[in-house]
């Protein structure tokens, strides 16, 4: 029991607040008095589509702080965390936690333990290795094909968003670095025009930035600059149709985001 409570306290004291809109705050509320009516609402009455979107919009919100967490190792690999304890941390309802919290076990970020709450994966270097591999087996053939059809000056549209990974790589921004990662890999897929092959390159990319179970979560930032320096030699390989230096910059990129 003593040592519930002392996972308790660290989680409180580990995990960011999240501000929820105060509008939404009262979701909790709202949904709990029309849950009591069910059955009596006519058309004439809007607020239950209006607490559906408010519960919506806390659960992304509380989603988006859950990763930014995961990501810069605040939730910590192989813990157990409950949802009304984050709840309590974030300021809203458990209802949002868990359904965020669903989303994520989905991702293979946490995993269900009955009865306790969710417990952070574990992710060992060889499962990144091999998630490596699948992104390489995916990504290398269509890059290589749009090095042959997509014009230079597309390519220099997408430097902005090389800049805006550089720029949190500097800052040794684990969350954001991750969030601009995918930003830049998934504009260069989207000009494939194959929108599944976009959703299932991103999920295998999600899946490959939840941090190692005994890597480290701090002091990364030469890593980071290093792999935000590879978007850069990217775009001037694919503007060249260099399709030999596309090819190994994309493997040596995946290969140094699993190590």
């Amino acid at each position: 029991m003593e040592q519930a409570r002392a996972r308790e306290t660290d989680v409180r004291a580990g995990v960011p607040r999240v501000r929820v809109p105060e509008q939404a705050a009262g979701t909790r509320g709202a949904h709990a008095a029309h849950g009591g009516a069910r059955g009596e609402h006519t058309h004439g009455e809007p607020a239950p589509v209006r607490a559906a979107v408010r519960r919506t919009s806390v659960r992304g919100q509380v989603l988006d702080a859950l990763r930014a967490a995961l990501v810069g190792g605040e939730l910590t690999p192989g813990e157990v965390y409950s949802a009304p304890v984050l709840g309590e941390r974030f300021g809203v309802s458990a209802t949002p936690v868990r359904e965020a919290m669903q989303q994520l076990a989905v991702e293979g970020a946490v995993e269900v333990v009955p009865n306790r709450g969710f417990r952070v994966t574990e992710r060992s270097a060889r499962e990144l290795a091999e998630l490596a591999e699948v992104r390489a087996l995916i990504e290398v053939p269509v890059m290589l094909s749009l090095a042959r059809t997509v014009p230079a000056a597309r390519w220099a549209e997408l430097r902005p968003l090389a800049e805006a990974s550089a720029a949190a790589a500097a800052c040794g921004d684990l969350a954001h670095y991750a969030e601009a990662d995918r930003a830049f890999h998934g504009a260069v897929l989207t000009l494939s025009g194959n929108r599944q092959l976009v959703q299932v390159a991103d999920d295998l990319h999600r899946r490959s930035q939840w941090p190692l179970v005994s890597g480290p979560v701090s002091g990364r930032r030469a890593d980071l600059v290093a792999d935000a320096a590879e978007h850069m030699a990217l775009l001037d390989a694919l503007a060249a149709q260099d399709l030999g230096v596309v090819s190994s910059l994309v493997r040596e990129h995946f290969a140094g985001a699993s190590g």
